[in-house]
This record gives structure tokens, sequence and C-alpha cells, in this order.
């Protein structure tokens, strides 16, 4: 373990950091890379649920990631033996959707960039999805993690981001999706990536992990105060920066993406509050602050 104080990470639970971890009432935890990775659940997650069960902490789940829909997402879980509410379940797709509604009311009809799990969710919330056809002209375009990704359809969006009246969404920045296979799975910050060299122009507004905006409506949902939670991750540029971001400790694990030479070159506003082998050892440093 390591913590950062007075902008030195230090190894020892010090009176500031035990403070801290002894007023967390809310967890919110990413997924893959900081449950499980890929298909694989790691072994440590469960007990680590009963852990914050235990200690009167709530939790749940908020992913970057808008392949599934929440229902979905759900159901992995339920699989993998994970307990979850529809509650506790939060994604980018449902904030994306939120965040539409909210700023562009009359937009109705999308061209969605994404899975069909994902389009399904837009459709069930009102929107139209728009063909890829140049004659079948949309209210907004939004680009996502698409693992269906036609040549096609990229250009499509790539079309209509490319005309300024269309507002351009993008639903998470991440470069990269972690997995447990021998691959690279491109994500929708290299979509968008690609976009912006094709015609131009990014996305007006990213709307998944580090924007604040997600974890601030969660915590207004359980009636938390940001210092009283923590958003616990494997990425600094999403998962430890959304917290910072909100004003909540932002928690690395090494289960992932970010490895402890990463972490410790970080700057600003990427330096996690707390780094971690894993959630385990995050569970047992809460436990060790309310002894």
């Amino acid at each position: 373990m390591l913590a950062l104080e007075n902008g030195q990470y230090v190894s020892e639970l010090t009176d500031g950091v035990k403070e801290m971890l002894k007023g967390i009432r809310h967890v919110s935890l990413d997924m893959d890379g900081t449950i499980y990775l890929g298909s694989t659940l790691f072994p440590y997650t469960l007990p680590f649920l009963e852990k914050l069960t235990r200690m009167g902490i709530d939790y749940c789940f908020l992913t970057n990631n808008p392949t599934r829909s929440l229902a979905d997402y759900v159901s992995k879980l339920h699989r993998l033996g994970i307990p979850c509410a529809d509650s506790q379940m939060y994604s980018t797709t449902a904030a994306a959707i939120d965040y539409i509604k909210k700023n562009y009311p009359q937009a109705k009809r999308l061209f969605l960039l994404g899975t069909p799990s994902m389009i399904s969710q837009f459709e069930q919330a009102g929107f139209v999805s728009c063909a890829d056809d140049p004659a079948d002209r949309p209210d907004a375009v939004v680009a996502a993690f698409d693992l269906t990704l036609t040549y096609s359809r990229l250009c499509r969006c790539t079309w209509w981001a490319s005309k300024e009246d269309i507002p351009y969404i993008a639903t998470n920045p991440d470069w990269v999706c972690p997995t447990d296979e021998e691959t690279i799975l491109v994500d929708c910050g290299s979509l968008c990536a690609c976009i912006e060299a094709a015609c131009g122009r990014k996305p007006d507004v990213v709307i998944g992990k580090p924007n604040p905006g997600i974890l601030l409506g969660i915590l207004d949902k359980y009636g938390v105060a940001p210092s009283q939670a923590a958003m616990v991750g494997d990425r600094l540029y999403t998962d430890v920066k959304t917290a910072l971001n909100a004003g909540s400790c932002g928690v690395l694990v090494l289960s992932g993406e970010t490895t402890l030479e990463t972490a410790l070159a970080s700057q600003g506003e990427e330096r996690a509050t707390l780094i971690c082998e894993s959630i385990e050892e995050f569970g047992n440093l809460l436990e060790q602050a309310r002894a």
C-alpha cells in the first residue's frame, strides 16, 4: 500500500489516511481490471464485497464500457456469482442517455457507433437508431466502444461528426479495454482519435470517467458526500481522475492496466490517493481504519 501524504507516497497507514478511510461510506467500483479481468473473476472479489457489507459500506459498479446494456451487465455479474441489484449498476450508456435527454431534449434520431446491446438500450430509452445511409440524417452522433465495428459505419460516423451543426458525443475516453485474451481491444478513445484524424473534430463531450458528473450523480442517489466516497479502479486517467475531479478518494489497484512505475510517475490530478495491489488490500485498509 502507498498513500499520498503531503505530496509524497508513504507506505504506512498515517493518522490522516486512517481518518479518511474511517469516513468512507460508499465505494464505486470499476469492473474490468478491478473486480474481474475479461471473463475471469478475481478470487478476492466476493470476500471484499462481503467485507464492505459487514462494515456497513454501500457499493456500486461503475463501468466506462458501453458495449453491454445495464441488464446484460447485471446478468454477467450474477453469472460470476456477484450479487448486484439493478440500482447498483451504472454505465456510460446510461449516463449518455441522461446527458442527451437533459442537454438535447429535441434529439430523437441518433447515429450510434456501438454494439447492438448498447443500441437497444438507447432504443428502449425512446431514441431512434439511424441507418448507415446519407439520407438518414441524425440529430446527434454517439461514438462508443464497438466490438461489432464495421468500416462502413465508422466512415458514416466520421461523416456525420464532420458536420458542426450535429452534436457529437463520446461515451468514454479509454484507449483500450482490459482483456485476459492475447489481443488489444481498441476502445472508444482510439476510435475518436481516428475520427478526429479523418475529419478534424473532437467530441463535444466525453461522458464517462474522468467526467465527475457520472460519479456525483451516483453519490447524490446514495445521499453520500464526495468526501465520504472512494472510486476504485485500475486506471489513473479515468478512475482516479474521476474521483479527484469529484472531490473523492481515488484508489488505484494494480490488478489491471496501470503499473506501479506508471503510478509513481503520475502528476497532478492523476495521482492516486491510495495505491493498492488489489481491492483485497484496500478492504483490509478500510477494516484497519475502523479497528
